[in-house]
């Protein structure tokens, strides 16, 4: 049967409002996306934005929730509530297997289908009988970011992690690591999320630690505070520098010379296709027959400016 819709506004201040409040009307199908980002987090409009477009050209009803502090126990909860709403799919990253498993499986037991995006691993997500994975491997995204630096001349680094508490993150870190050949050990820091912390403990380790080659952040949240450390230090633009995702200030640093590179790994993708996915699959029982790979992807100063129009938004 066909079903209406009221035309979503796909800007990210638009979608963020709609979706903030919950629901993009519309009859039929339901579809929930629960991540673990906190509201501060900007780089989660483009994966609102990926969302509120695909339930407005599929026709469908599309919910975002998110714990506001990040806090997975809440995240955790919003699942089970979530799943308690009677939607046709969930869609879910699985920031920790230990936290969130428990929910994510209790609702696909009780005969919700559920596809894993952003966070986890194809494995992880079979084993939770979810329909498929749709996401970066963090591990071999950080593990071929090492490579290349590796072949830059990179033997030390600093990664910058502001989302300590999440599994994935470390595994970007790792990876970045075992790409260079190199021990982990204390090159990894709990920068938290707040700017000007970020900025000060990025400032301390590379004044305390001048022979670092290298700085690797994680995403816009420690990106830009970085910017701006190396800024004031008189290191931007020498220190090699790539970070993962992309974000206005970041594709700046790019053109200009600070970073090297971002690691795309299309979250637009990540929202957007698992709601096309699970509308064909209950309409017409069809369903892709492995997992998708929305990243990596390298995103260096050539061939910049579509990326640059778009970062943010749907990039």
């Amino acid at each position: 049967m066909k079903t209406t819709i009221k035309t979503l506004a796909v800007s990210a201040v638009a979608a963020t409002a709609l979706l903030g409040a919950g629901t993009a009307m519309a009859e039929g199908e339901r579809y929930v996306l629960v991540s673990h980002a906190p509201d501060s987090d900007s780089w989660w409009n483009t994966i609102k934005n990926g969302l509120a477009l695909a339930g407005e050209q599929m026709d469908v009803t599309v919910e975002y929730r998110n714990p506001p502090t990040g806090d997975l126990a809440d995240m955790a909860r919003i699942i089970e509530q979530a799943a308690a709403s009677g939607p046709n799919g969930i869609i879910t990253t699985l920031a920790d297997p230990d936290v969130l498993s428990g929910p994510i499986r209790a609702a696909v037991e009780s005969g919700i289908d559920v596809i894993i995006i952003n966070s986890g691993t194809p494995d992880a997500a079979r084993g939770l009988g979810a329909l498929m994975y749709v996401g970066q491997p963090e591990y071999d995204a950080g593990f071929a970011a090492g490579q290349r630096a590796a072949g830059d001349g990179v033997s030390s680094f600093l990664c910058v992690n502001h989302y300590i508490s999440s599994p994935s993150s470390t595994e970007r870190c790792q990876g970045f690591a075992d790409g260079l050949g190199v021990d982990l050990g204390n090159q990894m820091i709990d920068s938290g999320q707040d700017p000007s912390e970020i900025q000060n403990r990025v400032t301390a380790y590379l004044n305390a630690n001048p022979d670092t080659d290298a700085v690797l952040t994680l995403g816009p949240t420690s990106a830009d505070p970085t910017i701006l450390a190396l800024e004031q230090i008189g290191l931007a633009g020498e220190i090699y520098f790539g970070t993962f995702d992309l974000g206005g200030d970041i594709v700046n640093a790019i053109r200009d010379g600070v970073i090297q590179w971002g690691i795309d790994q299309q979250p637009f993708l990540q929202a957007y296709l698992p709601v096309v996915v699970m509308t064909n699959y209950h309409r017409y029982g069809v369903l892709p027959g492995n997992n998708i790979n929305s990243g990596p992807g390298f995103v260096t100063a050539d061939a910049l400016d579509l990326v640059a129009e778009l970062a943010g938004e749907y990039r």
